[in-house]
């Protein structure tokens, strides 16, 4: 009988898995597709699987401009999706997110120092070839890192995690009003750039960063798999897990530098993308009523690529050569279903469950 229940979960999981992977792929699809030039299916079938289009400026499109940044949100939504997952779990909080550590808020201050003070240095790292992007991106990736070491030493001396999250949100709050002081002594033009930046985009990766950006995603949605017994346990309460042998410090730690990992380099190649991170989890465990990160952390991953997509190609206005912030469309649709399920559930359960 147990065997035979066993089956039919690990059937039904499967499927559902399958189901996901499927859906990503249409969407991915549907998505290089669409955009203020509309190309055919069919085409762009033919273009992928190695086949030349007769269309040369429809080839360059795709190979340069639609691609790039479809694998990006894919990329991208499984990096925040999988990240707001393990803050809430370790923080056993319904609004905790992948930027709650301060992370996001550490890259916003190393492109607004970038922006505001860096001028000089933008322009010898232009003249020497590297150019402005990867400026940018590496000011965000250092604002990261530094917060991530504070927040990693404060890790290894604090026994409680609402102590941490406070300390991340002070962080979060203390360079925000640095962001502000240099936002007023600097000229109308960058603070212009600095709130483009804040938008978010998904389109500006060239192949260029993608090969960069794309094994550092990898290696950490792959240690977020590896995470989920540590995750599975951590729901068990932190005393339960102790005394499952669990090294609560160490996990903690693990669990920080891996969902600062993430979210520091979507951060600093994308930009801050608001709610996504937050509302995905919440998705995920009323669609498949289960907190089983085993089970949870790979249908979190393909849900957060397929809901990007879906969003990119909300944002990119088919048929319109205007593109809306992703930012702006992640918020419009994340902030309400936040809202909804704080109302719908009052007690969010993250109790074990499979």
């Amino acid at each position: 009988m147990i065997q035979q229940q066993f089956e039919s979960s690990r059937k039904k999981w499967s499927s559902i898995l399958i189901i996901a992977i499927l859906l990503t792929i249409a969407t991915f699809i549907i998505n290089v597709s669409l955009g203020s030039v509309s190309i055919p299916l069919d085409l762009v079938l033919k273009h992928f699987i190695g086949l030349t289009i007769d269309n040369e400026s429809w080839a360059l499109i795709l190979s340069n401009f639609r691609l790039p940044k479809a694998l990006t949100a894919i990329l991208v939504g499984s990096a925040l999706g999988i990240s707001g997952l393990q803050m809430q779990t370790l923080f056993r909080n319904a609004l905790a997110g992948p930027y709650i550590l301060g992370i996001s808020s550490g890259a916003g201050l190393g492109v607004a120092i970038a922006i505001f003070l860096g001028f000089y240095v933008g322009g010898f790292l232009e003249l020497s070839g590297i150019g402005r992007s990867w400026l940018l991106v590496c000011a965000a990736g250092v604002g990261s890192f530094l917060i991530l070491i504070v927040i990693s030493l404060a890790a290894i001396r604090l026994k409680d995690s609402v102590t941490l999250l406070i300390i991340g949100l002070m962080f979060g709050a203390a360079t925000g009003a640095i962001v502000s002081i240099l936002q007023f002594f600097s000229q109308a033009e960058n603070i212009q750039a600095y709130v483009i930046w804040s938008f978010g985009s998904l389109g500006s990766l060239s192949w260029s960063e993608l090969i960069v950006f794309i094994p550092i995603i990898l290696i950490g949605l792959l240690a977020s798999l590896l995470l989920s017994k540590h995750l599975n346990a951590l729901l068990l309460g932190e005393n339960y897990a102790s005394s499952l042998g669990l090294n609560l410090k160490r996990t903690r730690i693990l669990i920080i530098l891996n969902t600062s990992i993430l979210a520091g380099t979507v951060t600093a190649f994308c930009g801050p993308i608001a709610f996504f991170g937050v509302a995905l989890p919440h998705v995920a465990r009323m669609l498949f009523n289960t907190t089983n990160h085993l089970l949870l952390s790979p249908l979190v991953i393909f849900m957060g690529a397929f809901l990007m997509l879906v969003f990119d190609t909300i944002a990119q206005l088919p048929g319109f050569e205007a593109t809306l912030p992703i930012n702006a469309v992640t918020a419009l649709f994340g902030a309400p279903f936040v809202i909804f399920i704080l109302l719908k559930k009052k007690n969010l359960n993250y109790s074990y469950q499979s």
